[in-house]
């Protein structure tokens, strides 16, 4: 028989996962496993040893495959017949490992049961990861404010544990999800406080969660260069740990990201020179070749990693992002197989949000068909509409607003490439766009939303317009939005009749000029 692990190695286990003691951690159970010992139900402590074991592999030690082994040792049918704490502690590894296998909802099962329990547990450390893990799962399901709810009494109970530094590694789930929610301020606050904690420690990996989380919210505000700086710091903190832990497969994909939106930029510098004529041109492109050469490369690198994971959602994320580069390439065919790819991957584990970025993607290149007269274009423009509308479908399934406002916004787009009698459908879609993205920053999707906004301006009829609105007929609108409607329809007009100068405008309608522009702007008439 396997001696007894004892007492002592579960205490230290506990003690150093709540002062994320990575290092010591690992080394206990090192010891533990080259002794030959594993988890086994006839220890008395050998549930119990396998929750731990198992925040152990999250923490970068091993594979799940011990947990999976461990759980063997505890068949379903047997398990009636465990103490309520045991029981409890074998459920929690359970759940771990359906996490890993991105079987979210069954994994909150068993965090929901655990919860259930608390005050039978009497265990505030084991309750606060009852809390995180059920928030992790509820973040990769897209529904953000009951992962937030979890994230924030996950952090209540490890402070009322003590464990500061395990409380401060909750702070980091927590900050990412306000940053979704729109509040950067106080995610950017909440970070901070964790790194100033965890920066003593030799969790590596929770370092590297802080350091991504940067990067994030730098893209989000369209800083790019720090965008980069960041994740290179994350990859380097998570390699300390892991070379190929799939955090760091994560950082690749959002570099090859960022790298594919600065290439977009230096197309856009490269248009405009040839344009004129200037001879920085040549240098453009081949900064702009290197940096779509980074962005392939550094996904690349991401797949092989997450191949070694079995992780869908990640592996789809490289898809689409992917995909992208070969559409803004004009290799239209090997982008629809990414997006098919990652429809794939999210439809096998009902990964509501990768479904949506794929049909998005797959909208996307039907769009640029439709453009090119590239197929049928009758089937081409089903296709279109179709995978606009399943986008659409499965980002309502979500909490996540930037994903339906895309969505929205390629739909709307996407209706006025197929229906040019259809500028009031549009004109609605394009609304719901606008409230979700109200207050964001003016990046990428800001300006697909600009887009459209002058797609439903140049398409719709003024005299209907006006007609409608002296009879009352405003829909849901507010008056402001009137207002900017009005603006949007006239300022163009005088614009055009004033010979396009907009002092002339400005002064005309006893206006700033500052007004002018900005709406000329929004049109895409004008400046971007």
């Amino acid at each position: 028989m396997i001696p007894a692990a004892g007492p002592g190695l579960l205490t230290g286990l506990r003690e150093d996962l709540g002062s994320r003691r990575i290092g010591s951690g690992q080394a206990r159970l090192d010891e533990y496993w080259a002794a030959g010992r594993r988890v086994e139900s006839d220890d008395p402590d050998g549930a119990s040893i396998l929750c731990y074991v198992a925040q152990w592999v999250d923490a970068g030690w091993r594979d799940i495959d011990v947990v999976q082994e461990g759980l063997r040792t505890f068949p379903q049918g047997h398990r009636a017949h465990l103490p309520l704490v045991d029981f409890v502690h074998v459920l929690m590894a359970e759940g771990m490992v359906w996490v890993h296998e991105e079987l979210v909802q069954r994994a909150l099962g068993n965090f929901n049961l655990v919860l259930s329990l608390k005050a039978e547990i009497a265990d505030p450390q084991l309750v606060s990861l009852a809390h995180f893990w059920s928030s992790r799962c509820h973040r990769k399901a897209g529904e953000y404010d009951v992962a937030l709810s979890h994230a924030g009494e996950g952090y209540r109970f490890a402070s009322a544990a003590g464990m500061q530094p395990m409380a401060a590694a909750m702070r980091v789930a927590e900050s990412w999800l306000l940053f979704q929610k729109g509040r950067t301020k106080d995610a950017l606050k909440l970070l901070s406080e964790a790194e100033a904690v965890l920066r003593e420690t030799d969790d590596f990996i929770t370092r590297g969660n802080i350091q991504s989380s940067y990067g994030r919210m730098y893209r989000r505000e369209g800083r790019y260069d720090l965008a980069l700086r960041h994740f290179a710091h994350a990859i380097e903190e998570y390699s300390r740990r892991d070379a190929e832990h799939r955090n760091l497969a994560r950082s690749l994909a959002n570099m090859g990201y960022v790298e594919r939106l600065i290439a977009l930029q230096l197309r856009k510098r490269i248009d405009a020179d040839a344009a004129q004529r200037r001879k920085s041109e040549p240098d453009l492109r081949r900064e702009y070749e290197e940096m779509r050469r980074q962005a392939l490369e550094h996904l690349d690198r991401a797949t092989s990693i997450y191949a070694l994971h079995s992780n869908h959602r990640g592996a789809g994320t490289v898809c689409v992002n992917r995909g992208h580069l070969h559409l803004d390439s004009g290799d239209l065919h090997a982008a629809e197989d990414e997006a098919r790819q990652a429809y794939t991957l999210g439809d096998e584990k009902q990964d509501f949000i990768l479904m949506a970025r794929a049909k998005l993607l797959e909208c996307m290149v039907q769009n640029t068909k439709l453009e090119e007269g590239i197929e049928d274009p009758a089937w081409v423009a089903h296709l279109a509409l179709e995978t606009a509308r399943e986008s659409v479908e499965f980002s309502k399934r979500t909490e996540n607003r930037r994903l339906q406002a895309r969505s929205l916004i390629w739909q709307g787009l996407t209706i006025c490439n197929t229906s040019s009698g259809s500028t009031d459908a549009a004109r609605e879609i394009c609304d719901q766009a606008a409230a979700l993205l109200k207050n964001e920053v003016q990046d990428h999707i800001w300006e697909d939303l600009q887009t459209l906004k002058s797609n439903v301006v140049r398409g719709g009829n003024m005299d209907s317009t006006l007609q409608g609105w002296s009879q009352g007929v405003v829909g849901e609108r507010t008056f402001q939005q009137l207002t900017e409607d009005f603006a949007d329809l006239i300022i163009p007009k005088i614009w055009d009749h004033e010979g396009r100068k907009v002092a002339r405008v400005a002064k005309r309608l006893s206006i700033s000029p500052k007004k002018v522009r900005r709406v000329l702007a929004r049109l895409g008439l004008h400046g971007a």
